[in-house]
């Protein structure tokens, strides 16, 4: 039984994918603006949220037998959590994706509506890859119990590298894919649709669409690297595993045409990401001796790249031509003023209560009076929380005078 429950959900992913690949055909002779990329991203997220009910009751009723297998040790609630934190977190490590591709193109010099396309390609190309990698991760954990510590030990070189290496200072044509293009073919400036080679008096010569392909496709391999041994940390079931990562990269083409313009407000995602590689070290590494909650995970998380977006909003952008490593970034977030520290503090402390208080309108929990404390503490800071506030003590003192009436 629990080959059809692997069967039907990668039919589902499979299904999506095929949607998510032909539903932008309909508008590939117009560039998409962000807003109408902006809702995509949302809708893709809708199916992972579906998917995701459909793990509570798989894990907490015991469908098929599910929870009998020993890879599947998690109750429903558990499961939940770990599934939405891994896909969470493989939409966080999409940005630095994001980074990766734009360098691609620009350096590439790719119309924008041929992006849309590449992206397509690569981004279902790289899905059985992913499969295959994860498949790999699952029998080196179960069998090796010292590969936490390994884990722990690249997880922490990816943050360090991520910290002092600016994507900008990546030189794309000393890439090994280029190069060994040129050994055998010329390599020609003109697009040709979606075509791989053109010939050009008389001779066949590759065109940029197919050295963008595989470049981007291979920084989808490599970020797959990092983003599986980052799910890794989350869970090791390997379905929760592997259907977070493939919920996340559906929308990866609308999340970048979405960011794609503001990449250089990008900057402390990228320093959040830091802490987040960081993180997940620590948590692998102690996995045994010290395991630490997913639920905690979740809420580190969160904070973090909800930190990080609202630095990005309010420190401007440097000059693109005088970027350094991120760690300088550390120094300017450092001198922050307490006015905007304050607020960024309020705020994320708040929207956390906020959203666990709107989660027990469904789970078990007095959802009546955290979603109050959430709002009182936006409302130290925010006058529109203030006025939410206001309006509920209002509701409250009429329902209790009619129930005194």
């Amino acid at each position: 039984m629990e080959s059809l429950v692997w069967i039907g959900s990668i039919g589902i992913i499979i299904g999506l994918s095929i949607l998510d690949f032909f539903l932008p055909s309909l508008r590939r002779t117009r560039t998409i603006p962000a807003k109408e990329s902006l809702s995509w991203v949302i809708i893709w997220g809708v199916p992972a949220l579906c998917f995701n009910i459909f793990i509570y009751f798989l894990y907490e009723n015991n469908w098929f037998g599910w929870a009998d297998l020993p890879s599947h040790t998690a109750n429903g609630q558990q499961a939940v959590i770990q599934f939405f934190t891994g896909f969470l977190l493989e939409k966080s490590l999409s940005v630095d994706n994001i980074f990766a591709v734009t360098t691609i193109f620009l350096y590439l010099k790719v119309p924008l509506v041929e992006q849309d396309r590449m992206l397509q390609w690569s981004t279902l190309s790289v899905l059985g890859l992913r499969a295959g990698m994860i498949a790999l991760g699952v029998v080196l954990i179960y069998r090796f119990h010292w590969m936490n510590y390994l884990f722990g030990w690249v997880l922490i070189m990816i943050a360090i590298k991520t910290l002092i290496i600016h994507q900008d200072k990546v030189i794309i044509g000393h890439n090994p894919l280029i190069l060994l293009a040129m050994r055998f073919y010329p390599i020609t400036d003109n697009f040709k649709g979606e075509n791989f080679f053109s010939p050009i008096w008389g001779n066949q010569t590759i065109t940029p669409f197919i050295l963008a392909w595989g470049l981007i496709a291979s920084s989808h391999l490599i970020f797959a690297f990092s983003s599986t041994l980052a799910a890794f940390v989350v869970s090791q079931d390997p379905f929760l595993v592997f259907t977070s990562n493939a919920f996340s990269l559906l929308g990866f083409r609308a999340l970048y045409l979405t960011l794609k313009d503001y990449i250089d407000r990008l900057r402390y995602i990228k320093l959040g990401l830091v802490f987040i590689f960081a993180y997940l070290a620590i948590k692998i590494i102690f996995i045994q001796s010290y395991p630490i909650p997913n639920i905690t995970s979740l809420a580190v998380i969160s904070t973090i790249l909800t930190f990080s977006i609202l630095a990005s909003i309010a420190v401007l952008p440097t000059d693109s031509h005088n970027k350094k490593p991120l760690f300088n970034d550390v120094a300017i977030l450092a001198v922050l003023s307490y006015r905007q520290a304050r607020k960024i503090v309020v705020l994320v402390s708040g929207t956390l209560v906020l959203l666990v208080g709107i989660a027990m309108i469904v789970l078990p929990g007095p959802a009546v009076v955290v979603i109050p404390i959430g709002l009182g503490i936006l409302a130290i800071e925010f006058a529109w929380a203030r006025r939410w506030l206001q309006k509920i003590r209002q509701t409250a003192g009429k329902i209790k005078q009619r129930i005194q009436g």
